[in-house]
């Protein structure tokens, strides 16, 4: 049976549903049929609310018969999950520093005039939040127009700039958890802003893609790129008309998710283009490989000067990907769209070629099947919308942690993950010790070696070696009364069953003899 929530996701998705229909001037008796649906949906929502006490109170004023959960698209993460997420993280950092980025922070809303009319018809999938002062203000839907509106602000400052910034964004879209597809989620976005000789930010920004990719270690995967330039003058040649280039990009975006078939019925039926364009489409979009393909589209659309400028930069681009060993990862594909309106350039995308763990049944149809891992392109126009006086080249890419973790977490064991990074546990056998381990670890933090002990007086040796399994620190150092006595420990590699009972070690030179031990791992 549906939630309340569940049937206000239905509610939305059949409001976006008819806009979409009424923008695309569809027949008034397919929009009225849908209109009865959603008439339906409201009259069952109702009918739950009452039936189930939703907005009733008890005595106390509080509401009863909630639900305990997290908001639908969003989920908690455990301290073995977030071990697993910390990596990540930590890995593209160290790419994108190695490259000379700096990092900044913009808010996690914008004023809504910023980011209307940035996105194209994935418009109606940005959270609108309440007038609150007298502004319009909505959660950011990615880092990218925030990025534009900061250097717009800040043009005298940072007329070239390489930047990232990982940070969670938000969209009222239908989650799919199983593909890491999430209404809350984080994004890592390596921009480079300024004016340079061309194609060479773009061919580093795929090189730093690749970078990333292979050292998270996600398996096999292809970069997808393509020009914008190319898609206007394909659809120009075409005979698609101007106005529609934007919405017809966007229905050729659905292709590595749906048929042509399906996408080819959407232009036609939806968006109104005559089925001889749609089929003259259709001989291009299945073309793809690699930078053979700039001499074989110059044949077929070197007449066109739009498409022949976008040829000519991906010829340029080839040059510099081959320089920076991309090439064998790259898949020049005509079906590459990219649905957002701001991109004005080269367009790429990365996808994992095949699930981890093929051969395992899935439980799902969503299971192993993550789609895009990566992407972004060149969007030059995009600070002029905000400065209008000055235009700032630039281009940049992102990368969709939620499906990085979904990946990684299918080709590993989580509760083999070790979620602290304790080195050493303190442990006592015998009475009246808590004190002397207390010194012992303060000694170690003083020495920047992490380290914990048991918060109880006098516990059981077994349990404290449990405690050392169970969270995978590898060395123990253990005191008893003799020990103290002789100003000595003993310290137990707790990786190795083998190791017996523990070396006897000088309390003066224990600190020493721990470092060299971490040293050696």
């Amino acid at each position: 049976m549906a939630t309340a929530e569940e049937i206000k996701e239905q509610i939305n998705a059949q409001t976006a549903a008819i806009a979409a229909l009424k923008k695309a001037n569809a027949p008034k008796e397919q929009i009225k049929a849908e209109a009865q649906k959603l008439l339906q949906l409201k009259a069952e929502y109702k009918t739950f609310a009452n039936n189930n006490g939703e907005n009733k109170k008890d005595n106390t004023g509080s509401k009863k018969n909630f639900t305990l959960k997290t908001p639908k698209g969003t989920k908690d993460y455990n301290d073995k999950e977030m071990a697993v997420r910390d990596k990540i993280f930590d890995t593209i950092k160290t790419i994108f520093k190695r490259h000379g980025a700096v990092t900044i922070d913009t808010p996690v809303f914008e004023l809504k005039e910023i980011l209307m009319g940035k996105y194209g018809e994935d418009s109606k999938l940005i959270y609108d939040l309440q007038d609150q002062g007298g502004e319009l203000c909505s959660l950011r839907y990615d880092l990218t127009v925030p990025f534009a509106r900061f250097v717009a602000m800040n043009g005298s400052k940072y007329q070239n700039i390489k930047r990232y910034n990982i940070a969670k964004v938000y969209r009222r879209d239908q989650p799919s958890v199983a593909r890491g597809r999430m209404r809350e989620f984080v994004q890592c976005d390596f921009d480079i802003a300024g004016v340079y000789e061309p194609m060479v930010p773009d061919a580093e920004i795929v090189r730093i893609m690749k970078e990333t990719l292979t050292a998270l270690d996600i398996g096999d995967f292809t970069i997808k790129i393509n020009h914008r330039k190319i898609l206007d003058g394909m659809f120009e040649f075409c005979g698609v008309p101007k106005d529609k280039f934007r919405t017809i990009s966007s229905a050729v975006d659905k292709l590595d998710k749906a048929p042509w078939e399906e996408v080819r019925k959407e232009m036609v039926e939806l968006k109104g283009l005559p089925e001889e364009v749609a089929d003259k489409i259709g001989t291009f979009v299945v073309c793809k490989g690699g930078r053979e393909m700039c001499e074989i589209l110059e044949e077929k659309l070197g007449s066109n000067e739009t498409a022949m400028a976008g040829i000519n930069d991906m010829k340029l681009l080839m040059t510099y990907l081959e320089a920076f060993d991309v090439l064998d990862r790259i898949s020049f594909d005509l079906s590459l769209a990219r649905g957002l309106d701001y991109y004005t350039g080269v367009i790429y995308e990365a996808v994992v070629n095949a699930p981890p763990e093929s051969g395992k049944k899935k439980k799902s149809e969503d299971e192993g099947n993550v789609g895009s891992v990566s992407g972004g392109g060149r969007y030059d126009n995009l600070v002029g919308m905000f400065s209008g006086n000055r235009t700032v080249p630039c281009v940049g890419f992102s990368i969709g942690v939620e499906r990085i973790f979904s990946i990684l977490c299918r080709k590993m064991k989580l509760e083999e993950v070790k979620s602290n990074e304790v080195q050493v546990y303190v442990c006592s056998v015998g009475k009246g010790l808590l004190t002397e381990k207390m010194k012992i670890c303060k000694e170690l933090w003083d020495n920047d070696i992490k380290a914990e002990f048991m918060y109880k007086a006098d516990p059981k040796l077994d349990k404290q070696f449990q405690v050392c399994d169970r969270e995978k620190i590898p060395y123990a150092i253990i005191i008893g009364n003799e020990e103290v006595e002789k100003q000595v420990v003993k310290i137990k590699d707790q990786t190795n069953k083998e190791s017996g009972n523990g070396e006897i070690v000088p309390r003066s030179e224990y600190i020493e003899y721990i470092k060299k031990l971490l040293n050696q791992n």
